[in-house]
């Protein structure tokens, strides 16, 4: 393996961006610990009726943890 990317989109105000400190930590250990470690964020993060940008910033880690257990 070559190194994580990780691409997210919908939750943020400028589009789809990239996680670069999330990809290194997958990178060094694919697992689902490495993921809930992270740290997203607010800042950035969409913010509406559906939810604060804090949410959707733990909405990320939620969604990051399901791909790995489903890669897995």
């Amino acid at each position: 393996m070559q190194g994580v990317r990780i691409a997210v989109t919908g939750a943020g105000e400028n589009g789809v961006f990239r996680l670069p400190d999330l990809e290194e930590a997958l990178s060094q250990s694919f697992t689902g610990e490495a993921v809930a470690n992270a740290s997203i964020p607010a800042d950035g993060r969409t913010s509406d009726m559906h939810g604060s940008a804090e949410y959707s910033a733990a909405l990320i880690v939620a969604m990051a943890e399901e791909a790995v257990a489903a890669a897995g």
